[in-house]
């Protein structure tokens, strides 16, 4: 059998976990017999032919590592920006570089928009597999992706570091999470931090019902509270306008980050009468080490892919089912995200211990 010649990419934001993921690719598939490079700057390298050979020595010391080795970016092939000429489809030129390193196929690792780009470039002839890569965990057909739990760790320890200064100063503590369209990571972190309230865009508040519920536990004798907001959460009268902008094609307009959080905590102190504080993890959420369970996980989905690879297979994603790592249709994934049931268990468990969601 000749040997086969692999390609690697990292798109979209950075997450830890990556490092770990191309290292289990890079040493799986030199247990295997393959060659494998690396594109730099996510599918702006595969168009711009930039590479660099991922040989043994460059796979050694970057499992503990945050970020990509590789680099990343938001560009997409179909629509990317090239310098004054505005965005252009470099379909055809990612497809010829690909075709010119006579690669047997393309490793994508990312999130929801990376899985819709790499289908792109295989309906366009190529042999892709994806990895699934997000702190958001909205992939969908996945259990889990990798990134997620290293980013539900920092937001939870920075919900306990926030408790105590609450404590101090008698006051609402409102700490922003990421999580623009789903709310698993504001719903895990909030869970496992003890944030009082927990608002999600997948359950539109009422802030009168938040108010509330803050209220009741001020007039129980508890000294502080903790809200913990995802980007995307809105109200009940926002998640009303947006429907009605969906229904006839219209874009509303994107808030910086913390400006939604910043109006809830401004009218929770006026409907309250407590000082209200916002904190914005940001960026804070996606740098640093990997947790243990993420440098599992993106080990065991990079060999995995590898071990596909060698099958023979393509056009699919690695993704986690229980225990295993599976192939599933790429078609099945892209441009579909996986928000949070009402009826998770999580959302259950957190309603029992007296969460309130703001409904």
């Amino acid at each position: 059998m000749p040997q086969k010649f692999i390609g690697v990419l990292t798109a979209g934001g950075d997450c830890p976990g990556l490092n770990a993921a191309i290292r289990a690719v890079g040493k799986a598939a030199h247990s295997y017999g393959m060659d494998v490079v690396g594109f730099l700057d996510g599918f702006r390298g595969l168009v711009e032919n930039r590479i660099v050979h991922l040989e043994m020595n460059k796979l050694s010391g970057i499992l503990t590592l945050g970020g990509t080795i590789l680099g990343t970016s938001r560009d997409k092939v179909h629509r990317m920006p090239v310098g004054s000429m505005g965005t252009m489809d470099m379909t055809a030129l990612a497809v010829e570089n690909y075709n010119r390193l006579h690669l047997d196929a393309l490793v994508c690792m990312g999130g929801a928009g990376t899985q819709k780009n790499a289908y792109r470039l295989l309906k366009n002839g190529l042999n892709i597999i994806t990895l699934p890569k997000t702190i958001d965990n909205d992939v969908a057909c996945t259990d889990v992706t990798f990134g997620f739990d290293t980013a539900m760790t920092i937001a939870a320890e920075a919900i306990d570091r926030l408790h105590t200064t609450a404590d101090s100063h008698h006051r609402i503590i409102a700490v922003e999470i990421m999580g623009h369209n789903t709310g698993w990571l504001a719903l895990g972190a909030g869970i496992a931090g003890g944030a009082d309230v927990i608002l999600i865009p997948e359950i539109p508040y009422n802030i009168e019902s938040v108010a509330e519920a803050l209220l009741r536990r001020s007039r129980q004798g508890k000294r502080f509270s903790i809200v913990a907001v995802a980007e995307g959460a809105l109200s009940q009268e926002e998640a009303a306008e947006l429907a009605e902008k969906d229904a006839s094609n219209q874009v509303g307009p994107e808030e910086a980050a913390g400006s939604r959080t910043v109006r809830i905590a401004q009218s929770l102190q006026e409907l309250t009468g407590l000082e209200t504080r916002v904190t914005v993890l940001g960026h804070l959420q996606r740098g640093g080490t990997p947790t243990p369970a993420d440098r599992l996980l993106a080990t065991r989905l990079g060999t995995k892919c590898v071990e596909f690879i060698h099958q023979g297979l393509s056009g699919i994603m690695v993704a986690v089912k229980g225990e295993e790592c599976v192939p599933v249709e790429l078609g099945k994934v892209a441009g579909n995200l996986k928000r949070v049931p009402l009826d998770h268990p999580w959302v259950q468990s957190a309603r029992l211990v007296g969460t309130c969601f703001g409904d």
